[in-house]
């Protein structure tokens, strides 16, 4: 996803006290310039969550995002097999995650 000219290398640093979040729900929505996505992590019984990160991205980097994604979990499924979404005997999905289907 970086923008860097050929020949020229972007060093990333990592800070090493860094803290993951967590998250099994996103809200996507947009506007003509920006994409936004909050990130929040639902937890069975538990009637309310709150968005714990947002990352808002331009529409291009969001397709370059997007891109990257499809690549990784191409090479995650030739490695480790398909990730099953529905179907194959697993539950019906609760109204939580990442659920492709909803457009806002």
């Amino acid at each position: 996803m970086a923008d860097a000219k050929p020949g020229k290398q972007l060093q990333i640093e990592v800070p090493v006290d860094i803290q993951p979040n967590y998250a099994n729900f996103a809200i996507i929505n947009q506007n003509y310039n920006e994409i936004f996505i909050d990130f929040a992590h639902v937890t069975p019984a538990v009637p309310k969550t709150r968005v714990h990160t947002r990352i808002v991205l331009t529409p291009y980097h969001a397709k370059l995002l997007l891109q990257a994604l499809s690549t990784n979990l191409a090479n995650y499924e030739k490695r480790f097999g398909e990730i099953k979404t529905q179907g194959a005997g697993l539950p019906e999905p609760p109204l939580t995650g990442f659920d492709s289907g909803q457009v806002h």
